[in-house]
């Protein structure tokens, strides 16, 4: 099956950045900085959280729907009273996948806006030019859209900043160590992302395929030239190519190996693998000559970690779908959509968890007591405690046929370094409540 993470809600989308506010840029801690027990963003009414995505640019395909999806479900929950009295209300900016724009936009969401918490900003290599500016202010950055380490291995360094799903580590270990098991003489070669996400999932598979990589290529986000590093693998002679990078490079890679007459296995990390998104994008970028691009993803592997749209009957799936033909906007319900509201279901549980008289110091710690305990979609537990902020603990490996997942291995826990790989059902029963609400009970 495919597994991937005021009255009513506001999202202010902010097509390009304004100009940076004079108060300081992001990276820098002000004199100022909130007290303990900062209420920031909180009303009695209302609790003004924000994000950044790019909206616009080279990443917007699929990462621009993910906020979409975190709006349909707080204007769910909204309508059926908020958490503890009060209304979710979510800021998005739009910083075009550009660290600079990320600097920006992170400045006013929370020196103008006033957010009480981040929420789900995107991106490796953008998140990572704000996440020290964010725990200097002591904002509560929660659930990262990205699978960097950074974002949960050493809590003490960036005591506010929280992982959401699988890490890039963990995933590279589980498709290593299947590599080996069951493809012991494959000559692999890597595909990366020029930063911690190519970096962190090169780790985990060195721990595994040391031996076999013949060849390791990385690309720089935004230059979508990919053609020296496609042949350079060629050349390699290496058979099977695991990627690490985000959907437009899935794309490029595949049209570039198509003209090449270069024929590999493949396998992609879950974050570029969407094969409706990857086959638009196929179409798109070869002008109409690739008709159907989502069937060159047949044959290729991946992993999932949450339920998609290729399973409707998941009860998960029918109350996403029942949610987004509620309070959707426009367009189909997508993975994409699917991610934001998994993500905006645990950030509901933190502030339920966190209890009426919100803090940001006292969301943190929330997250931290009762966070490996939360539930939903995820296939795995979340490993959120005072010692790790990571999120999500596994996954499984799948191969894509026609569009949906085919499991190759039973959902796989890990975590960092040498931690062993095993198999975990711990989830498996999970299914949500019949309202579509987080149980609070479940998070006291």
């Amino acid at each position: 099956m495919r597994r991937w993470s005021r009255t009513g809600v506001v999202i202010t989308t902010i097509l390009t950045a304004g100009a940076l506010l004079a108060a300081c840029g992001a990276g820098d801690e002000r004199e100022d900085a909130p007290a303990e027990g900062s209420t920031v963003g909180v009303t009695d009414d209302t609790i003004k959280i924000g994000a950044h995505f790019p909206l616009t640019g080279v990443a917007a395909p699929g990462y621009s729907e993910i906020p979409s999806g975190h709006e349909a479900y707080y204007d769910y929950v909204n309508a059926n009273g908020g958490v503890h009295g009060r209304k979710i209300e979510f800021v998005v900016r739009d910083d075009g996948y550009n660290p600079t724009n990320t600097s920006q936009v992170t400045n006013e969401l929370v020196l103008k806006d006033e957010i009480f918490a981040m929420v789900s900003g995107l991106g490796t290599p953008t998140h990572s030019a704000v996440v020290d500016f964010l725990n200097g202010e002591k904002v509560p950055d929660l659930f990262v859209s990205s699978g960097s380490l950074q974002w949960g291995d050493a809590p003490k360094d960036k005591p506010f900043t929280f992982g959401w799903q699988p890490d890039y580590e963990i995933e590279g270990k589980i498709v290593g160590e299947y590599v080996k098991e069951n493809m012991p003489d494959a000559k692999v070669g890597l595909f990366l992302q020029d930063d911690d996400f190519g970096r962190d999932g090169e780790k985990g598979v060195q721990r595994y395929l040391k031996d076999q990589i013949v060849e390791v290529q990385r690309y720089t986000s935004g230059n979508t030239d990919v053609a020296p590093q496609m042949a350079a693998l060629q050349a390699s002679g290496a058979d099977l190519i695991l990627g690490f990078n985000t959907p437009s490079y899935t794309a490029l890679s595949q049209l570039v190996a198509l003209r090449l007459g270069y024929k590999p296995k493949w396998f992609f990390s879950n974050v570029g693998s969407d094969p409706a998104l990857v086959g638009s994008l196929l179409a798109r970028f070869s002008e109409g000559a690739v008709k159907d691009g989502s069937q060159l993803l047949d044959g290729v592997m991946t992993t999932e970690y949450i339920p998609g749209t290729d399973v409707p009957d998941d009860p998960w799936m029918k109350l996403w779908q029942k949610v987004w033909d509620a309070h959707g906007k426009d367009g189909d319900l997508t993975n994409y959509r699917v991610y934001g509201m998994s993500q905006a279901y645990t950030f509901v549980q933190a502030l339920q968890a966190a209890g009426p008289d919100l803090t940001r110091e006292g969301l943190v710690a929330a997250v931290e007591s009762a966070g490996g305990d939360f539930q939903g979609p995820a296939l795995a537990p979340f490993r959120f405690s005072k010692d790790s902020h990571l999120g999500i603990s596994g996954m499984q490996l799948v191969e894509i046929k026609g569009g949906v997942g085919e499991e190759l291995t039973p959902v796989l826990v890990s975590d960092l370094g040498d931690a062993p790989i095993e198999e975990d059902d711990s989830a498996a029963s999970d299914s949500p409540p019949e309202n579509g609400l987080p149980n609070e009970k479940a998070v006291e």
